[in-house]
């Protein structure tokens, strides 16, 4: 059909009315409306008929420790990972990193589910790879080559020496007499730091949907977290030979869903899929790593790679595609450039806002051609059809998820607002009920509560102030990294700075600025540095502003971690600089070369004169 664009009059050639797509969106969103939002989850550890113990090391027995240190890393992720890393190369060597997994990886160590696989490239996705002198065997490694490669990271810094495993922070305070953070653990330790760093992760707390009966049922319910291979049998590889007799129910078809679900499917004497919410779910493609390509590789090829990954999804004119995945082709497809002749640029905001919509619209329309050609049952077919925008989840890239549903022994249950309940011997969804003897809950991880919420302590500045209140409406910093009244206080995480989809490609840009300044304030005399306030709430309004084009999109699109539940005041990505990563760490590598330091404000030590700043 043709749509004509209100301002300029364009004429667009498209095959669907967007219109009755704006209406069905409304629909399906206002079905998956829940009054209690963000109350409908609770944490796993608070669950207590569900195991939340660590399926994977014996515990570890140790005294308390009391240390002084130069720097504290919170969390022993690849954001902690590569923090450690940047500091070891920057000559910081007594610092320290605290870790609640049994080892090194973050999401990668607790995230051992049957097919398990990052949606990024590992090439780009796995950090420090020429530093380590590794290549991945495959575009998209497993998980278990992803949790090696942390090991590896840990290993080549010697990270492992200075890391306390199975434990948590528990409080961090600073002391402005001191000029320092004391931190304190749930293993009684005491650490005394004069930078504290903290990359605990965006997905770090389990959570399960509050469901009526839960504690009634006799069967066996896990977490995709703390996936319980004892009972499954198996490995991460597949052939869950213990289920071939079982009646299971997988929970949730996110991410995490999508990749696990064929491999229940495999061996599960049956099968329920109870999807809330469909997601988009677009081919991978993955394939083995040449080993003639890997061999011609020349140093810096990673940041290279990088660059050309970052520059085409942030927009810019780059020379070739060396990735050449779903997210390059997405990225510059939801522009909707192919679909007008004119420069898209040189259209007015209001014909630019309706392109950009039309090719979100088509992106979802071709996902929704790719459920028809595969999913042979008209009804169930339909049934997997995503209707919101294109962007309002993250999408998924899997190869064999919709085949799944073509075999005799899967189901599909819709479940818009939720389970109904759990009984002693099934699950009742939608009215009906199912007998499983096995309940798995691919349900994510908390983002909504704030960081004392989700981490399990608050962050205490100077006189007392709780940064879990300052936060109270939304993150406050300088770039990402600062917070005035938080002396020497690193966010590693998800924190107003520019990002699109590489998450560890920031924590890695994040973690090289926090391990540099710290070496520039150590060499200098400087006790203390945190952004002016004046500095400060000039970059929220900053990120705040990059974001209000977003909203109105944000406000439509169906209940989700993406737009806070549908309550977009509490949308994760109100927190992120939406601007160019390019144009972003360009910005910070100026303000760095500058020498100026621009809107941190700095004290010395005592023995220490002033230098120029």
């Amino acid at each position: 059909m043709a749509f004509t664009l209100p301002d300029s009059g364009l004429s667009l050639d498209i095959d669907f009315d967007p219109q009755h797509l704006r209406e069905r969106f409304a629909v399906d969103k206002k079905k998956r409306i829940r009054p209690d939002t963000l109350a409908q989850f609770q944490g796993l550890s608070d669950v207590l008929e569900v195991d939340d113990r660590d399926p994977f090391v014996e515990p570890i027995n140790r005294a308390p420790v009391t240390e002084e240190l130069d720097a504290l890393v919170l969390g022993g992720g690849f954001g902690g990972l590569t923090a450690g890393a940047h500091l070891t190369q920057n000559d910081v060597t007594n610092f320290r990193i605290v870790e609640y997994g049994g080892d090194f990886g973050g999401t990668w160590y607790w995230n051992r589910y049957p097919g398990v696989q990052c949606d990024i490239e590992s090439h780009i996705y796995m950090p420090l790879l020429e530093e380590t002198g590794y290549v991945p065997s495959q575009r998209y490694a497993d998980g278990s080559e992803i949790f090696e490669h942390a090991q590896r990271i840990g290993r080549h810094y010697g990270l492992y020496e200075q890391t306390y495993f199975q434990t948590r922070a528990t409080k961090a305070t600073w002391d402005d007499e001191e000029r320092r953070w004391e931190v304190t653990t749930d293993r009684g330790d005491r650490f005394l730091t004069k930078f504290l760093l903290r990359s605990n992760g965006a997905l770090t707390k389990p959570q399960l949907p509050k469901v009526p009966g839960i504690g009634d049922f006799e069967g066996k319910i896990f977490h995709t977290s703390r996936w319980d291979y004892e009972y499954t049998g198996g490995s991460a590889a597949g052939n869950l030979e213990n289920l071939r007799n079982k009646r299971v129910a997988v929970v949730g078809t996110g991410a995490t869903g999508v990749q696990v679900v064929p491999y229940l499917a495999e061996d599960a004497k049956e099968l329920v899929v109870v999807q809330r919410t469909p997601s988009v779910v677009q081919p991978r493609n993955n394939r083995k790593t040449d080993p003639a390509w890997a061999a011609s590789l020349k140093p810096g090829w990673q940041y290279e790679r990088h660059d050309n990954f970052n520059g085409i999804i942030s927009g810019h004119e780059v020379e070739g595609n060396h990735v050449d995945d779903g997210w390059t082709h997405l990225f510059p497809a939801l522009t909707g450039q192919h679909l007008v002749d004119a420069p898209v640029s040189e259209l007015s905001v209001a014909d630019q806002g309706v392109v950009a919509e039309i090719a979100d619209m088509q992106q979802l329309m071709s996902a929704h051609q790719r459920v028809d050609s595969i999913v042979t049952d008209p009804a169930v077919a339909d049934g997997l059809k995503p209707w919101f925008g294109y962007m309002c989840k993250r999408p998924c890239f899997n190869d064999e998820y919709l085949d799944t549903f073509n075999r005799a022994n899967v189901t599909l249950a819709a479940a818009p607002t939720g389970i109904d309940g759990i009984t002693a011997d099934g699950i009742v969804v939608g009215g009906k009920h199912y007998e499983v003897d096995c309940i798995v809950f691919a349900t994510g991880f908390e983002t909504g509560s704030g960081p004392a919420g989700i981490y399990g302590y608050d962050v205490l500045g100077r006189d007392g102030r709780s940064m879990q209140e300052y936060f109270s409406d939304g993150a406050k910093t300088l770039h990402g990294f600062f917070t005035h009244g938080f002396p020497n206080f690193v966010e590693l995480g998800m924190s107003q700075t520019a990002y699109y989809v590489n998450f560890v490609y920031m924590l890695d840009r994040k973690a090289r600025h926090a391990a540099r300044l710290i070496r520039h304030s150590l060499d200098n005399g400087i006790s203390a540095f945190e952004p002016s306030m004046e500095a400060e709430s000039s970059w929220v309004a900053t990120v705040r502003a990059s974001n209000e084009p977003r909203v109105a999109y944000w406000a439509a699109c169906t209940p989700g971690y993406y737009n806070g539940q549908g309550d977009v005041s509490k949308a994760v990505f109100n927190e992120v600089f939406n601007s160019s990563e390019i144009d972003f760490w360009n910005m910070i590598e100026d303000w760095w070369e500058a020498r100026e330091f621009e809107g941190l404000t700095f004290e010395w030590s005592h023995s220490a004169a002033p230098v120029e700043a």
